[in-house]
């Protein structure tokens, strides 16, 4: 679905990519809300987990529908007459290769802390860190609608190095929070920073390298979700072995109980955002490299075909 509905998006506004990626990718946090509130309320009206999954047939039911009868647009690459054979020398510029690298970052910085805020938030903070994910998934689907406006002051990757700036701050942040007042601040921070990270990232690859086309897009969605296949066990190694190095050992480790035992995955959890916060950190200075270099030469403009 990803792989299909980015370069759909990109054809359908091939002046507009940033803006409408965003706003297309604002229903990736929509969809956190709406499938949580769903799944929450079926939780009380006691549905099993079979029940719930089953709600993911009603838009497929509804796609389905929509489909019959839809023509669709060839893509860009494809509208403009460029072959495969030039699709494929894309793969080679350097540029694209330094994007794709960066998409294995932006990916880490954004999904792995999100699938650790409530293991992590509940413990240090004293509230549900659900509620946390809930309310940077608010934030994030709001804020994606008014992405054109910020990449059109500051060039797609300007946005991106304001992310990364904003994304390893909030992770340092998260990483000392110790109130639920101090714990909304770190996620908005983190929040602000790695809400506009996937889409633009896909959108500065339609930009720069339209003959590529779908597959050049693809591969950069790729890249962000084997990123998730190895950061996420990557900060569980990190989190394993600094509970047992705090305790004393494994041994020291098992015996904790109750309050002692959180304090120990508290020290843990925090550890793990704040080793996570240099991925970002990282990309400010290619981000910075590539922002300085457009600057240069006049500006960033997209690439046309």
């Amino acid at each position: 679905m990803e792989t299909v509905i980015n370069p759909l998006a990109a054809t359908l506004y091939p002046d507009d990519k940033t803006h409408k990626l965003n706003v297309l990718h604002a229903w990736w946090p929509g969809g956190i809300i709406l499938g949580g509130l769903i799944s929450f309320g079926m939780g009380k009206m006691e549905f099993g987990w079979q029940a719930k999954l089953s709600v993911v047939l009603l838009p497929a039911i509804v796609y389905g529908a929509m489909i019959l009868g839809t023509k669709f647009p060839p893509t860009e690459r494809v509208a403009a007459g460029v072959s495969t054979g030039s699709m494929f020398k894309e793969l080679g510029r350097p540029l694209f290769i330094i994007l794709w690298m960066s998409m294995f970052l932006t990916a880490a910085a954004e999904l792995a802390p999100g699938q650790w805020v409530d293991i992590a938030l509940t413990r240090t903070v004293g509230m549900k860190g659900v509620i946390l994910l809930i309310y940077v998934s608010g934030l994030m689907f709001v804020m994606r609608h008014f992405a054109g406006t910020l990449a059109h002051k500051l060039s797609p990757i300007g946005l991106l190095w304001v992310s990364c700036l904003l994304a390893s701050a909030g992770l340092v942040l998260l990483s000392v929070a110790n109130s639920p007042l101090t714990g909304l601040l770190a996620a908005t921070v983190w929040g602000t920073g790695v809400c506009y990270m996937w889409p633009t990232m896909l959108a500065s690859a339609a930009e720069r390298f339209p003959r590529g086309g779908a597959f050049l897009m693809g591969l950069i969605g790729t890249a962000g979700s084997l990123s998730i296949w190895f950061v996420l066990p990557a900060m569980g190694k990190l989190y394993d072995s600094r509970k047992v190095e705090v305790a004393g050992g494994e041994s020291a480790y098992k015996s904790l109980a109750g309050a002692a035992k959180d304090a120990i995955d508290s020290v843990a959890s925090t550890y793990s955002f704040r080793v996570v916060a240099v991925l970002p950190a990282v990309l400010l200075l290619v981000f910075g490299a590539i922002w300085l270099n457009d600057r240069r030469k006049g500006g960033f403009k997209p690439e046309r075909i």
